[in-house]
């Protein structure tokens, strides 16, 4: 009967150094797997975060050129409107100078590269407005 238990105890322990091996060896090829995971989710989350940064930048771009596009069909009519007046006998000819001024660099700005939009509108943008708001009471007193 001792014996009987000590063989059994024997096969026990045998049973535990091998499920321990086992439980060892599948706690590292867990770790291994857990690894490799991670290392794939942080590659896609750099490259989710990527496209969102372009997605931002093209929207951006896209409203600036509409912004520009938008600018340029004003200038246009301005100078239009001003070309009318002066047909009708009105010495507007400095005035129509300046808005086919406007006109041209509201197109440049509008046909730009992506990377010259946002570049370029700060800088041409106030000196435009405050430009078109000087000439445009001249504009309405003369006639």
């Amino acid at each position: 009967m001792k014996e009987k238990i000590s063989v059994q105890a024997r096969k026990i322990e045998e049973l535990k150094a091998r499920l321990a091996s086992e439980l060892a060896k599948d706690k590292s090829e867990v770790e291994n797997a857990k690894a490799e995971a991670d290392a794939i989710v942080a590659v896609y989350r750099a490259d989710a975060e990527a496209v969102q940064v372009q997605a931002r930048e093209a929207s951006e771009t896209a409203q600036t050129r509409a912004y520009w596009i938008a600018e340029l069909a004003k200038c246009q009519s301005r100078r239009e409107t001003l070309e009318k007046i002066q047909a009708r006998g009105f010495d507007l000819t400095n005035e129509i100078a300046k808005a086919r001024e406007h006109e041209a660099e509201a197109g440049v700005l509008a046909t730009f590269d992506d990377d010259d939009d946002d570049g370029s509108k700060s800088g041409s943008e106030n000196g435009e407005d405050l430009d078109v708001k000087e000439a445009a009471p001249r504009g309405d007193q003369e006639p």
